[in-house]
């Protein structure tokens, strides 16, 4: 099947043999989306377990932090870095009119609650620790292929420079409420999303040799 590929993630989505949809809203479900996510969480702190054995990562206990904490096996109080994880699953069709000015493409964007990137930006200068975004890419097959998924990540501080160059906002959409998004009276879905490109992330999932050692020096 071809893809006409124009830059890096960058593909003509008017040639596409296999269009995304381009009805979003509906299918938001806040339930839903926690569920996944979780499921993605247990694979990377597996694959953190496999690759770095002297690393300890844990589902976090902290109200608002990120949903992974990393610390090391001699030292299992002090979080030596935080992870956030994204699931991607649904293609922001209508992104070259409806954030225009943004100049991204559906093949390259990814979203992020814009309340947690903030919160995120806090807890990093309170914190001094490192946080990482990681995005789990699903459903995109001009980029993932089919049945399988792609991990991409970056740290706290470049998306905010990111965030600080964007001095018109050009990458925030405000969506409709959606399926499942009220639960138990309360509004638990994202309502405003933050957009970056998948040229502005690092492929795969990160690097943690630096905090892999058998003993601090």
């Amino acid at each position: 099947m071809f893809y006409s590929l124009l830059c890096l993630f960058v593909y003509d989505c008017t040639a596409c043999p296999t269009r995304c949809d381009n009805r979003t809203t509906p299918q938001f479900d806040f339930k839903r989306d926690v569920a996944f996510s979780e499921l993605i969480e247990q694979e990377v702190i597996s694959w953190i377990h496999t690759h770095y054995p002297t690393l300890k990562a844990t589902k976090s206990t902290q109200v608002g932090y990120p949903d992974i904490a990393v610390t090391h096996q001699n030292y299992p109080h002090e979080v030596l870095l935080w992870i956030e994880i994204k699931g991607q699953e649904r293609t922001f069709m209508a992104i070259t009119h409806l954030l225009k000015e943004s100049q991204l493409q559906p093949s390259e964007t990814v979203a992020l609650n814009l309340s947690d990137l903030e919160r995120y930006f806090s807890i990093k200068d309170i914190e001094k620790t490192p946080i990482l975004l990681v995005w789990c890419l699903l459903n995109r097959p001009c980029i993932v292929p089919q049945k399988e998924k792609l991990f991409f990540y970056q740290e706290i501080d470049i998306l905010r420079q990111i965030c600080a160059q964007d001095t018109h906002n050009t990458r925030r959409f405000r969506r409709e409420s959606g399926i499942g998004d009220v639960v138990k009276g309360k509004h638990k879905g994202v309502t405003i999303n933050y957009h970056f490109s998948l040229n502005e992330l690092r492929l795969g999932l990160p690097s943690l040799k630096k905090l892999d050692i058998d003993d601090k020096t």
